[in-house]
């Protein structure tokens, strides 16, 4: 519902976009949220009265497509529209129209400081300063909807939102520190439950890794779990579709507390709702998670009401890089995960592998090779699934310069390959 100008604000309360999100050239709203505009700015907020997206209105913004974005974590992400288009552009490395720009040390290929762009801080400056006006503006005479729209924006200052991203931490125990290639298809808004800690792995070359070893949480621990996530995200979780079981290797956690999560997730968060898309299920596993689950478990994931996404860390098939990254697995042993990919993604029409390789400077030229031939033999058609991620280690210098690396190995490979950008919750 839209009202006419306060003070040159315009207000849209809980407007109606459609149910997924869609992938455009031009930002697209999504579910249901709220918009104030000015003459500069679109503020865009969730139904909790959140500040979620800034868009700037006026000639000096860098793309009329570009925007920040406030994550749960209370991370603000640039998403830009890089200065390449068509087949070598941003779409070709990510799969998506937007590149998003991290306020933290990450693996991009490009990297863009945009906290030391003048006109992105002036949109955080007017953020503030519609903040103060919204705090200062006479209710007399307002529609009750616009009252209730700015008493919600006013209980989530900056201080409440920090401390609502602590809050979520210290619900599922522990900050997710990378999500899933995977959750692009949903611009990474996930619902996160942690099902397991640790690792079964503590690969040298990873920049997320736990120093814990791997273990399963409880039954109990996981339904007081999805309890208190339910009630932290409050209305807006009917914004959500997708949910993320983690944190590192959730599929080693088995069958039975894999589908009892999903499950019991399904119906607090979705049941009850008319749901016009399925959700989505994402889960990170590894070479020997893999290779242990049974055809059982893949039998249920199918009979789940989701689309499951399951990413894994193959990283190489050259023995030596293994070696150097210190992976404790055998280039047999990625071989036959690979294969096991491929016919898993032939077999289920709702359940995807995706998997991961590393580029950057320091892997040999054989390391290359053998991913190129792997990537270039496989057997099974793609049909557009099982993409692989190709991961840029975290150090690389000049890390723009591996895209040619990244474009020789794409053009070769039957199955679709993108950048993966590790990305936090």
């Amino acid at each position: 519902m839209s009202f006419p100008h306060l003070n040159n604000i315009a207000f849209s309360v809980e407007k109606q976009g459609p149910a997924t999100i869609t992938k455009a050239t031009f930002p697209f709203r999504y579910g249901t949220y709220s918009e104030i505009r000015t003459s500069e700015y679109e503020f865009i907020f969730n139904l909790n009265g959140e500040i979620k997206f800034i868009r700037g209105l006026n000639v000096n913004w860098p793309h009329p497509a570009a925007q920040v974005k406030r994550t749960d974590g209370n991370d603000w992400v640039y998403y830009s529209v890089g200065d390449v288009s068509g087949d070598r552009g941003i779409i070709s490395w990510m799969g998506e129209y937007y590149l998003p720009c991290l306020p933290y040390p990450s693996n991009a290929v490009w990297d863009v400081n945009y906290l030391t762009n003048p006109v992105i801080m002036d949109a955080f400056a007017a953020w503030s300063q519609l903040y103060a006006d919204l705090y200062g503006a006479q209710k007399t005479g307002l529609h009750p909807r616009i009252k209730d729209l700015i008493s919600r924006i006013l209980q989530n200052h900056d201080g409440v939102l920090y401390e609502r991203s602590q809050k979520l931490n210290t619900i599922i125990g522990e900050r997710v520190t990378v999500l899933p290639p995977d959750t692009r298809h949903v611009d990474y808004e996930i619902i996160p439950i942690i099902i397991a800690d640790g690792c079964l792995y503590h690969c040298d070359f990873c920049c997320v890794k736990s120093a814990q070893n791997f273990h399963k949480r409880s039954i109990s621990e996981i339904i007081e779990q999805i309890q208190q996530v339910k009630a932290h995200y409050g209305r807006n979780i009917q914004n959500f579709n997708a949910l993320f079981l983690g944190n590192h290797d959730a599929l080693a956690a088995g069958d039975e507390l894999i589908c009892f999560t999903a499950s019991e997730a399904f119906k607090s968060f979705y049941s009850g709702t008319a749901r016009a898309v399925t959700p989505f299920l994402y889960l990170f596993g590894s070479v020997d998670s893999l290779l242990n689950s049974k055809n059982e478990l893949f039998e249920k994931l199918s009979k789940l009401p989701y689309y499951t996404y399951i990413n894994i860390g193959f990283e190489s098939v050259d023995a030596p890089t293994l070696n150097f990254i210190q992976k404790p697995v055998d280039v047999p042993k990625v071989r036959a995960a690979f294969q096991k990919m491929l016919e898993i993604n032939e077999s289920y029409t709702n359940i995807e592998i995706t998997g991961n390789f590393l580029v950057g400077e320091g892997l040999s030229s054989e390391h290359y090779q053998s991913l190129a031939k792997l990537l270039r033999d496989t057997s099974g058609p793609s049909n557009g699934r099982g993409a692989i991620y190709l991961s840029p280690l975290k150090d690389s210098p000049k890390r723009r310069e591996l895209l040619p690396q990244f474009f020789e190995i794409k053009n070769q490979s039957k199955l679709p390959v993108y950048i993966y950008l590790i990305q936090r919750l």
